[in-house]
This record gives structure tokens, C-alpha cells and sequence, in this order.
């Protein structure tokens, strides 16, 4: 593992580059998804996804392309990465339209600027740790596959709400868990990868997927629900 006070000055700028073009990837994503769920929900096309059933689908077909994206991101050029990537970005916003229908405007944007301030937190560690992260990442995998079985089977099956509280609140720390390993791996990246276009694609969606999870298990929590 590299150390940061032994980089020469040209390997600290390619480091710096290398985060600075992850990190604005996945701002770039966030905006995206954001613009086309205010879309979806102010054009009234959630309405016709709605009463069409057909936010499953939507739903699948996002699914798809995460595993597309990971399991093909090194064979494909950086050109179809990307617009994999934002393919993502555009479908999350349109499912993500039904937080304006549950909840009220001023609990979205207060917890969502509290969950960048926590992501942004995590993420300053991951970067700044000297610890060696890798150990963690299987750990971290399968209990997030635990975790997201459980509630599956509490949404069809158990309908707790005090499970659902309990599953929101372990899936939540979980993803402040991810986000630092996610950032130190990332760091690591940025130390080999030089101007690998499709790598620093593959940390924003990364980070993406961190911020996002955080954002909605604590709009989940704590969230005013519309009446």
C-alpha cells in the first residue's frame, strides 16, 4: 500500500485528478437522478407509471443495468460505461419520484443535505485512514445481502414495523460502513489507475449507490410523511 507522504508531486496529482473526476461523476449522477425524479413527479408521468404498474419493471430493468455495469464495466469501452452509468442515473430518478408523493419537501431536502453531510464525513475517513480496508469488503457484502433478504421478507411476509425500524437503522450504519471502504478503495485506485476513464466511473457509481442508500434509509426514519 502506498503512503500518501511518500507520492512524488506528479503521482499526488494524478491521486487528486483521478478523485476529483470520481467525485464529479457522481454529483453529475446525483443531478440526473434528481432532475428526473422532480420530472416524473411534477409532469404527472408517476401517475401513468402508477396506475400502469409498471415501477417493477422500472425496477428490474435498474437492477439489470447495476449488474450490467459491474460485471461488464472492464470489457466495455469507457463510452458505453458511461452511458450505463447515467442510464442508471435517469431510470433511479424516475422510481425515486415517489418520495415527493410520501413525503413532505422540507423533510427531502433537510435529510438530504444531512445525508450528504454524513456521506461526506465517512468519505473523508475512508480517504484519510491509513488502515488497510480490503479485510472488510466481503464482510460488509454479505451482510448487506442479509440485510436486504430480511427485509424482503419482512415486507412480504413479517410487515413489522419495529423489524422495519431495526432493518433501517443496521442498513443505514451499514452503508456508513461501505461508503468508508468504498472511498479507501478508491484512494487505492486512484494510486494505479492513472487516467483510467472507466475506473473513476466505476467509484462515482459506487459512491452513488452509498449516498443514495444512506439518503433513503434516513428519509425512511425519519422522513414527515404527507397527509
Amino acid at each position: 500500500m502506498y503512503e500518501e507522504n511518500t507520492l512524488y508531486p506528479s503521482a499526488v496529482n494524478q491521486q487528486n485528478n483521478f478523485i476529483f473526476r470520481t467525485f464529479l461523476w457522481m454529483f453529475i449522477g446525483l443531478a440526473v437522478t434528481a432532475v428526473c425524479a422532480w420530472i416524473t413527479y411534477e409532469s404527472g408521468l408517476f401517475w401513468y407509471f402508477f396506475y400502469e404498474n409498471t415501477f417493477t419493471t422500472l425496477l428490474v430493468i435498474e437492477l439489470v443495468v447495476v449488474i450490467a455495469f459491474s460485471f461488464l464495466f472492464r470489457k466495455l469501452p469507457p463510452i458505453a460505461v458511461g452511458i450505463l452509468f447515467f442510464a442508471y442515473a435517469v431510470l433511479n430518478g424516475v422510481t425515486l419520484s415517489v418520495i415527493f408523493i410520501l413525503y413532505q419537501m422540507s423533510s427531502i431536502v433537510i435529510l438530504f443535505l444531512a445525508g450528504a453531510a454524513l456521506f461526506g464525513g465517512f468519505a473523508i475517513y475512508g480517504y484519510k485512514t491509513t488502515s488497510d480496508m480490503t479485510r472488510f469488503g466481503p464482510m460488509l457484502m454479505i451482510t448487506l445481502i442479509i440485510a436486504v433478504v430480511i427485509s424482503l421478507i419482512n415486507i412480504f411476509l413479517l410487515k413489522s414495523g419495529v423489524l422495519e425500524i431495526v432493518l433501517d437503522c443496521g442498513i443505514l450504519f451499514l452503508f456508513f460502513g461501505i461508503t468508508v471502504y468504498d472511498m479507501n478503495k478508491i484512494k487505492q485506485w486512484s494510486m494505479v489507475s492513472g487516467d483510467n476513464k472507466k475506473m473513476y466511473i466505476y467509484g462515482a457509481m459506487q459512491l452513488y449507490l452509498d449516498f443514495i442508500n444512506i439518503f433513503l434509509r434516513l428519509l425512511s426514519l425519519f422522513g414527515k410523511a404527507k397527509r
